[in-house]
């Protein structure tokens, strides 16, 4: 068995460290579990990018209210990228997240105020923060993660038929019909 000669990861002191899949200043953040819960989740990233969580997922799209980290999770099981974006990005970054989750069947995009940077996109065990969507990582990052990416632990499986009508009722049940 051929041995791999890239180096391991080096860990951060939040136990982070370097994805090994290219995309630079993405990070691999620790995921305990995909067990589904019945009870809040105290994560250790904020975004949360994985871990135990609702036994339901939250449908894609572009939400303009917060949505519940532990459905949320659910989704980057599926192998959803969550953009999660402050409300300081501005109207034309806002425009575009919007046609972009439009575009994709797995791209859940919402407001998370208390993050550190203006983006963060978020797939399952790893995390990218960024200033800007013209930032090229960002393309990176759905190139290497979305949908069927390495990371996740159900790779294509749905992201719509649960709970979520994007853009304001990320607890609501979609109507039928």
């Amino acid at each position: 068995m051929a041995q791999s000669s890239a180096p391991p990861p080096v860990a951060s002191p939040d136990g982070t460290g370097d994805a090994p899949e290219g995309v630079e200043g993405a990070v691999v953040v620790p995921v305990t579990s995909n067990e589904h819960v019945r009870y809040d989740v105290e994560y250790p990233t904020s975004p949360p990018a994985g871990g135990p969580h609702l036994g339901i997922w939250l449908n894609c799209g572009f939400y303009t209210v917060p949505v519940l980290d532990e459905l949320a999770v659910h989704s980057l099981e599926h192998g959803v990228v969550w953009v999660t974006y402050r409300s300081d990005v501005g109207a034309a970054t806002l425009g575009e997240l919007q046609a972009l989750a439009a575009q994709s069947s797995h791209i859940l995009a919402s407001p998370y105020e208390d993050q550190s940077s203006p983006l963060v996109l978020s797939a399952w065990a790893r995390q990218l923060h960024l200033d800007s969507i013209q930032d090229p990582r960002f393309d990176q990052f759905l190139d290497v993660y979305l949908f069927d990416g390495p990371t996740a632990p159900e790779p294509g499986a749905a992201c719509s038929g649960a709970v979520g009508v994007p853009p304001e009722h990320p607890e609501a049940i979609p109507q039928q019909g």
